[in-house]
């Protein structure tokens, strides 16, 4: 079963700004939810993602515009 948290404890949890986590859920990277207008996100689904990102770390490529 799932654990849902809002966008705020999942900024909290991991370091990430809550900006930052609401562009994953657009891009669909992190499993999520909307109840009404508050966003809710599956915790396991979070930590596996931050993971992997940490794992690129600067091997994500170059920042657009540069």
């Amino acid at each position: 079963m799932p654990e849902w948290i809002s966008v705020t404890e999942a900024a909290r949890a991991t370091g990430y700004s809550r900006k930052q986590i609401l562009r994953w859920i657009a891009a669909g990277t992190v499993k999520a939810k909307k109840i009404v207008t508050v966003w809710q996100i599956d915790r396991a689904s979070m930590l596996a993602h931050v993971r992997t990102v940490e794992k690129l770390g600067s091997k994500r490529g170059p920042k657009r515009g540069i």
